[in-house]
């Protein structure tokens, strides 16, 4: 009985959020079917959710042969996300490194005051990054970007927490053997860290891809846009072709899809031994 009734929960439970994902996933599908249809059959109600007429290789051709380079925005996207998702990999990995296995006076202070910074926002520091950037000489490039995007206290946190639950018997293990610090971070440590490691990099360069408020800032050049501003200039010759802003749209997330299904086992790995070890 008790079999049955667990059954019976579990496909309740099962069901329910079956219609809660189905609802998050009405957009996406209302947004790939747009694209595929003529511009007429966007709007048409009831919602055609296969077109009867397809139109998903002009939409496509508008898109990536187009009068906008498409095709331009894309490559600085791509670029910036990767770059800075690798950066970020490193910096922060090597700060919870220190903060975690270094012993050095003042450590927990130091880590102390860096957590206090979390606390202000990000608009509110955008004046001095700008005049800063300004005064290196990097407006309008995408070194300034980058420069602005590697550094993550929340990162430097999330891996330092889960550095903590690797003992510390690895470490003078591999001093014995003669290692050093940076072998020890480098050939120990990060193998040991590649689920979190994932995590980071899946939220980094989802975060870094679709960040539109410092390209917008501190870019001018239109050849330097990276995808999200690269999408509004379709607004100036497609402001009511919904077909095109679809497939456009729908081309501009392939790649956050891409990578979360290369890493979502490391990434599903890190969040269970998170809540674990936490």
């Amino acid at each position: 009985m008790s079999l049955r009734k667990f059954d019976f929960w579990k496909l309740f439970n099962t069901v329910i959020i079956g219609l809660f994902s189905l609802c998050f996933l009405i957009p996406l599908l209302w947004m790939t079917s747009a694209a595929m249809k003529y511009e007429k059959d966007v709007m048409v109600f009831p919602i055609q959710w296969i077109p009867k007429a397809w139109n998903a290789l002009g939409n496509f051709k508008a898109v990536w042969a187009g009068n906008v380079p498409f095709h331009l925005f894309y490559f600085n996207s791509i670029k910036l996300s990767v770059i800075v998702t690798a950066l970020t990999l490193i910096i922060s990995s090597m700060a919870a490194f220190s903060f975690t296995k270094l012993n050095f006076r003042g450590r927990n202070i130091a880590f102390t005051l860096l957590l206090t910074f979390m606390i202000v926002p990000e608009q509110a520091t955008l004046i001095p990054r700008f005049l800063l950037i300004r005064w290196l000489g990097l407006y309008d490039t995408h070194a300034a970007l980058i420069l602005m995007m590697m550094f993550s206290i929340y990162f430097t946190f999330l891996l330092r927490q889960f550095m903590m639950s690797i003992h510390s018997d690895f470490i003078e293990a591999a001093k014995i053997d003669g290692a050093g610090y940076f072998r020890i971070y480098w050939q120990i440590m990060l193998p040991l860290c590649k689920p979190i490691l994932a995590t980071v990099a899946i939220i980094k360069f989802i975060w870094t891809w679709n960040d539109y408020q410092m390209p917008l800032i501190f870019l001018l050049d239109k050849e330097l846009y990276p995808i999200t501003l690269g999408i509004q200039l379709f607004k100036d010759d497609y402001a009511d072709n919904f077909a095109v802003l679809m497939m456009a749209s729908l081309s501009a997330i392939i790649p956050l899809l891409v990578i979360f299904i290369a890493l979502q086992k490391q990434v599903i790995k890190g969040i269970a031994l998170g809540g674990v070890k936490g």
